[in-house]
């Protein structure tokens, strides 16, 4: 098993938490910009890509604050890696800030962090968010 390491990365958004939260923690919004669809059935989600499939567990859920899923691929690691969507607002400035935690091997760091931009980019795209 390779080990996993953690990493976080933060995006301004010109959003309000409230929409940015439905796209982040519904089927039909997470189909727009992560996946080409998604499925749920209580906590569990499952993600589609062409002709692959993924499932997670939503772990834990905040209104307009946090949305955390764990990946269900019978790793040995599973229960230690999840992704997590933390919205977060300047109380003064009203500015929007959305924090995502992965997981990823260290030799794909680089490249996880690639893919987290394309698809912030594309959500920011479907926002109307610059």
């Amino acid at each position: 098993m390779i080990p996993k390491k953690q990493f976080s990365i933060e995006y301004d958004f010109q959003s309000s938490p409230q929409l940015l939260f439905q796209y982040l923690s519904t089927p039909s919004g997470l189909s727009e910009w992560f996946s080409d669809d998604v499925n749920s059935r209580g906590e569990k989600y499952t993600f589609f890509w062409g002709e692959s499939q993924e499932d997670a567990k939503l772990i834990s859920k905040r209104p307009y604050e946090k949305v955390k899923f764990q990946w269900m691929n019978g790793e040995e690691d599973e229960e230690d890696c999840y992704f997590e969507f933390t919205i977060q607002m300047d109380e003064i400035t009203k500015d929007v800030s959305l924090i995502v935690t992965d997981f990823s091997p260290e030799d794909e760091l680089e490249e996880s962090k690639l893919l987290w931009d394309s698809l912030i980019s594309d959500l920011k795209q479907v926002l109307g968010s610059t």
